[in-house]
């Protein structure tokens, strides 16, 4: 316990916090960043390099929430920051036609296997949206699928059994209790949602077997990623794909967050899997807001401007400083054969494997569960998550925000929600995990 660190003097942030409730709503522009997560108020972040961030108050934490994972680069690389820089100089974005984003798509297809074409959004949320809409019109039906705790953004659809509830809400498997997360969203909006249960092929046959002939696709995430880190039963995605296709079922992989993360193609290249559409976010642009749809062109090309095409228009599409940007990022992940991935996953594998031996040592019951560069704990009495329902039924968030908070007070900045994930990027070091390590430590005297 060599790292002597207190973060504890946070007076500047409480004050920007309570300032900022006479002009936002809850003080913060997403309720994941206010006092629904962070106790008493948020940590107000001033600026990043590296790994590092510090808040008003001047004190110094290592990220391990990296926007989300949106930062897969850290905070101001040296390259990403030249960049935009040169970029912004020429002139930000022009709404027009650009080399930038030819040569954005072009890395992008030649990293993501099933990218024959991409359509560039501006966020997550606006991808997901879109190939919804492709499916819709390449199969003509109007019906999707959903699993429990999935979450792909916050478009009406999307938004039913996104968030964990109590066990005894849930209903049963079979026939689970439909639960709005969000107001203003109308009833009828779900009659065209068949909701399932994630992780469980036979399953997931019943309900295709039943519902195939209405449904234009299957949406999942491969990781799932709303409920911390829940990577899929062995052959699951294999099943998946293999249900889909017999069924006549699009399948998209809402690869927002693990995209660019674990393989140059993300979860499909690094499972094996083929979708027929996916999505991207977050990772692809390096910090910058950006969503991308990829897939064959039989489908993409309904974007085609003619009778009956899929609509899509966006004034920021193909932003020319995010594209500059990903260019420059898709390089770095590229460079020195791809040294980028090796590092990330040795990096991830060391934290885990040293959190689970300091759990075990203080004789906690915890689990840190995934792989690689994002993981999450779960204080449980069970040996592993693999759904929704064992969210809900089976992790004690609680502990988890206590612990977390510790962490907080001790130069580990990670965001206290038990549903999101620690993410490393490449600009962590093992001394940093050795850091991390060293303060979870302490939290775990500090909180038995």
């Amino acid at each position: 316990m060599a790292r002597e660190v207190t973060t504890k003097n946070r007076s500047r942030s409480s004050e920007w916090f309570e300032r900022a409730q006479t002009s936002l709503v809850e003080g913060v522009n997403s309720p994941s960043r206010g006092r629904t997560v962070f106790d008493p108020a948020p940590i107000a972040i001033e600026r990043g390099q590296g790994s590092k961030v510090w808040d008003a108050d001047g004190n110094e934490y290592i990220d391990f929430m990296m926007s989300f994972g949106a930062l897969i680069h850290g905070h101001a690389h040296p390259a990403i920051v030249a960049t935009v820089s040169k970029a912004i100089a020429e002139g930000s974005h022009f709404a027009s036609a650009s080399s930038a984003e030819v040569e954005a798509a072009e890395r992008f297809c030649r990293m993501v296997p099933t990218a024959e074409a991409v359509r560039f959004t501006n966020s997550g949320t606006e991808a997901t949206m879109l190939a919804l809409r492709l499916a819709r019109a390449h199969t003509g039906r109007t019906k999707f699928l959903k699993f429990e705790g999935h979450y792909h953004g916050w478009y009406d659809p999307f938004l039913l059994n996104a968030h964990a509830h109590a066990a005894d809400q849930l209903g049963s498997p079979a026939h689970p209790a439909r639960i709005p997360d969000s107001a203003g969203i109308p009833a009828s909006t779900f009659d065209e949602v068949v909701l399932a249960r994630w992780n469980d092929a036979a399953h997931l046959e019943t309900i295709l077997k039943k519902n195939a002939h209405e449904l234009a696709a299957v949406i999942t995430e491969p990781i799932m990623a709303n409920m911390g880190c829940i990577p899929p039963r062995d052959g699951y995605l294999e099943q998946l794909r293999k249900l889909t296709e017999q069924h006549g079922v699009l399948l998209i992989f809402d690869e927002a967050v693990t995209g660019f993360r674990y393989a140059p193609g993300g979860c499909q290249e690094y499972y094996g899997v083929r979708p027929d559409l996916s999505t991207f976010g977050k990772a692809l642009g390096a910090g910058f807001p950006i969503g991308a749809v990829a897939g064959p062109r039989a489908i993409l090309d309904r974007l085609t401007w003619a009778d009956g095409m899929v609509l899509h228009y966006g004034t920021f599409n193909g932003h020319r400083l995010t594209m500059k940007v990903i260019a420059c990022s898709l390089d770095l992940l590229m460079a020195q054969n791809k040294e980028a991935y090796k590092r990330l996953h040795r990096l991830g594998d060391a934290a885990i494997s040293g959190l689970r031996e300091i759990f075990t040592r203080h004789k906690m019951r915890a689990i840190v569960q995934g792989f690689g560069p994002m993981f999450q704990i779960y204080f449980a009495d069970r040996i592993a998550i693999h759904d929704y329902r064992d969210y809900c039924g089976g992790v004690d968030t609680r502990r988890y925000s206590r612990f977390v908070h510790i962490l907080l007070d001790h130069g580990i900045y990670m965001t206290p929600s038990n549903g999101l994930h620690w993410i490393i990027t490449t600009a962590h070091t093992e001394d940093d995990i050795a850091a991390l390590l060293d303060a979870a430590d302490r939290a775990c005297v500090e909180i038995a």
